[in-house]
């Protein structure tokens, strides 16, 4: 089935409701605050000016430092966290309707949707109805299915609330929990009870999502941003999570997807949950994907799938112009691309990189289904000062368009501490001249710690480095092809050597 066909026929109805999609940010700020992420990471999104629902001034990402998990990587790529600051000019698609506990609810800014009238978030048109035919049902059907006995097991035994809390003394929420004295409750949450107009009828959901490591501050943090989220009952609260575990999210990530998105817990199984999720495997993204989407982007539940995300999608397909059949792999890259204001993002970097670069719209497409962060990322403070820095190096605009064509994560390396100590290595070391990056624009991507150093010196020390410029084709292969091809040793002897190296530049830099 074509992917296309997964999605709605646009038909003309002028009574239907303007998108935020569709209409222009009047007001655009600048900020020069940057943030430090992983050079294969999604870019955090920034959202400036936001406020809990008691007026008091939150944080402009969507997760708070303390949170972040950094993951180690291996080798061969580069480690360091070298993402810039993205651009806070894109809005994001406005919450239309989500589903709480059965009922249909309106977003904060008060959206007017009418029964059976929609209209496209992305290009202000309306569209008629959309039917799956049987493709959604049976993706739901094999959730189903596939996670009926997960669910079930992870309810009996896996779940450590469960194991210490009874079913039904949850449910009717008696014996000592409904008889407890106001002084006993604020003896167990002594400071939240300070901090917060606490209900002794939240303390089975506190108990419950504090097996997640959930801490009083973690409360705190969901009574400013959505205190409604504090009042679920914990049956309900576990059943979704449970839920969520089931199509993957990993237990340590759901402390920061609650905190990010507290209204999840709002947000029924049947109604919400599962179509969003059999939505995110009709575009082709595997179920074991699915997982760490959600925590990427666990506001994708927010959005209609039907008033927002398709219709998102198929601007992606028919305005953009990237392949559907790539669609699963830019959503997987850059799951915040569901809810991101995608028609300015593309038209402002589109016209941009056109008249910057003379860059060919095929081009330009083909960075963002290699890289979609590209959409997300700042024009003045990202974009133009990696375009520029290419330019002071002496390469030409027809040369800078091949290598972000090629390599288009170059445009989220940071200036200072990857792109220029790479560029000095590669002359004053390797003695290559800029042009050779044309030819190995992998180069730059590559650590330079990790990589390049090691490699380049582990041949000076065996004599068998090429007089010349230093072969940047033996940085790119693994270490095994390495050591066979261009070594001639073996591959312990390479990763000892280059042990060594790293451990004697650590020395040097803590020295200094």
């Amino acid at each position: 089935m074509s992917l296309l066909s997964l999605f709605p026929i646009f038909s003309s109805n002028p009574t239907i409701l303007h998108s935020p999609l569709h209409t222009v940010a009047q007001t655009r700020t600048k900020t020069s605050r940057f943030v430090a992420l992983s050079t294969h990471s999604n870019a955090k999104i920034l959202k400036p000016n936001r406020k809990s629902r008691y007026g008091q001034q939150l944080s402009l990402y969507d997760d708070s430092e303390e949170e972040e998990e950094e993951e180690e990587e291996e080798d061969g790529d580069d480690v360091e966290k070298d993402d810039w600051l993205v651009d806070d000019d894109d809005d994001f698609a406005e919450v239309k309707e989500y589903d709480v506990n059965g009922k249909s609810n309106r977003s904060q800014k008060g959206v007017n949707t009418k029964q059976g009238s929609q209209r496209s978030p992305v290009t202000g048109r309306s569209i008629g109805s959309f039917k799956y035919g049987g493709s959604l049902r049976t993706a739901e059907e094999q959730l189903d299915v596939r996670n009926r006995r997960n669910i079930v097991g992870k309810s009996i035994t896996s779940n450590p609330y469960r194991n210490s809390y009874n079913t039904k003394e949850v449910n009717s929420f008696d014996g000592r929990e409904k008889h407890m004295t106001k002084s006993s409750m604020e003896n167990r949450y002594q400071w939240l009870s300070e901090e917060i107009e606490l209900d002794e009828k939240w303390l089975p959901l506190l108990d419950y999502l504090s097996t997640f490591g959930f801490k009083e501050s973690h409360f705190v943090q969901m009574y400013e941003r959505h205190m409604p989220s504090l009042q679920i009952n914990v049956c309900s609260a576990q059943e979704r999570l449970e839920y969520l575990l089931s199509v993957g999210v990993k237990q340590r990530d759901v402390r920061r997807i609650i905190l990010r998105q507290p209204q999840i817990l709002e947000y029924t199984v049947e109604n919400n949950l599962k179509s969003h999720v059999a939505f995110l495997m009709n575009l082709g993204i595997p179920s074991t994907r699915i997982g760490q989407i959600i925590v990427v982007a666990p506001s994708l539940f927010s959005y209609s799938v039907e008033k927002s995300l398709k219709p998102t999608v198929r601007y992606l397909v028919e305005e953009v112009g990237i392949n559907e059949k790539s669609i699963g792999k830019v959503v997987q890259l850059s799951p915040q691309i569901l809810v991101q204001r995608i028609d300015i993002s593309w038209n402002t970097r589109y016209l941009f990189l056109s008249k910057e670069l003379g860059a060919p719209r095929d081009s330009i497409v083909k960075m963002v289904t290699k890289h979609p962060q590209l959409l997300h990322y700042s024009i003045d403070d990202g974009l133009l000062p990696r375009i520029n820095f290419l330019r002071s190096i002496g390469m030409h605009n027809s040369e800078i368009l091949k290598v972000l064509t090629s390599l288009t994560q170059v445009l989220s390396l940071s200036l200072e501490d990857n792109l220029k100590p790479k560029y000095s290595y590669l002359v004053n070391e390797l003695r290559n001249e800029v042009k050779s990056l044309t030819k190995y624009p992998m180069y730059l991507s590559l650590s330079l710690d990790q990589r390049i150093r090691p490699r380049h010196r582990f041949l000076v020390s065996l004599k068998k480095a090429p007089k010349g410029p230093f072969p940047l084709s033996s940085l790119v292969p693994t270490d095994e092809s390495f050591c066979q091809q261009w070594a001639g040793t073996s591959v312990d002897k390479y990763l000892a050597f280059r042990q060594r190296l790293l451990l004697k530049d650590f020395a040097n830099k803590y020295e200094k």
